[in-house]
């Protein structure tokens, strides 16, 4: 996969030491799979949609806080029906190379201490609640400061953002570009075809290959199967309209590639230890997400 252009520049080292955005957009205004050379800090205000972070395809809603680590392929993709009254979806984003970590810290002792010792991670993270609702408030201060301002708090955001043990991996890298063309080819696939079934010999025939070959190359980049990758897509699409629409929860089995509710309910309840209606009512906005650390990685 090249790399494609994120929709923004990031700033000239000479002119910032770091960059924060404060993005409204229509949900159509999308960067493709891209990745650059820094730490992204994406907090997602309004909307929700899919993520591909590395080799992770998966759901994300209002109130997600993720860390990109740099380097790695990731793209955010909002539901068209996730958009305020004015069409638009909206996030904070703050972007930082990890020179301008090492130099922090070498040059405040404070800081130092903070983070001596810190193994960085080399994945996608998502912060709990804890942890997201700290870096949540810590960008929105941000948001109404000037640039020293900004610098100021930055310094305050590194410890909790690398020091947090409230999270949870949400993507690992792909460092064969091979690979990557792969699987971005075959998320964007599954993403177009979940609400049906997907037999194994037509995603092997989509990617060129015989269907042994395929799940042998599936199961060692993923390390599960395709059809388990496929359930789980399904099972975290569910839950999210669950969260976000009024649907009967028949409705929803049929609209994420369920072909049979009984099953249905058997699937989500071992997935997630509870019914799809419990799931609906201890999900309202507000209440901690139930599944917690049982999180569906698709």
């Amino acid at each position: 996969m090249e790399d494609t252009p994120i929709p923004y520049e990031l700033p000239e080292t000479e002119n910032h030491s770091f960059f924060f955005i404060d993005q409204r957009v229509e949900t159509s205004f999308e960067a493709k799979l891209h990745r650059h050379d820094a730490w992204e800090l994406y907090y997602v205000v309004h909307g929700y949609g899919t993520r591909i972070a590395g080799d992770t395809l998966q759901p994300f809603s209002a109130g997600d806080v993720v860390l990109i680590p740099p380097g790695m392929f990731h793209r955010w993709i909002y539901e068209p029906d996730s958009a305020d009254d004015d069409g638009h979806v909206r996030y904070l984003m703050s972007a930082f190379s990890h020179s301008f970590v090492e130099r922090c810290v070498e040059l405040f002792p404070e800081l130092r201490n903070r983070l001596s010792g810190v193994v960085y991670p080399t994945g996608a993270l998502r912060f709990g609640a804890e942890s997201s609702r700290i870096i949540r408030k810590m960008l929105a201060e941000m948001n109404a400061l000037d640039e020293l301002g900004r610098l100021c708090e930055m310094l305050r955001l590194l410890p909790v953002v690398f020091t947090s043990t409230d999270h949870t991996p949400v993507g690992s890298p792909m460092r064969i570009e091979r690979d990557v063309r792969r699987m971005q080819h075959i998320c964007s696939y599954v993403m177009a075809h979940y609400m049906h079934a997907i037999p194994l010999d037509e995603i092997a025939a989509e990617m060129g290959m015989n269907r042994s070959a395929f799940c042998s190359y599936f199961k060692r980049c993923k390390g599960m199967t395709f059809s388990q990758f496929v359930t789980r897509y399904r099972l975290n699409t569910a839950c999210e309209l669950l969260k976000h629409s009024q649907k009967q929860v028949s409705e929803i089995c049929f609209m994420v590639g369920f072909n049979d509710l009984p099953h249905f309910i058997r699937v989500f309840k071992k997935a997630t230890g509870m019914s799809p209606t419990l799931y609906r009512k201890t999900t309202i906005p507000g209440r901690a997400n139930p599944t917690g650390n049982r999180d569906m990685k698709g």
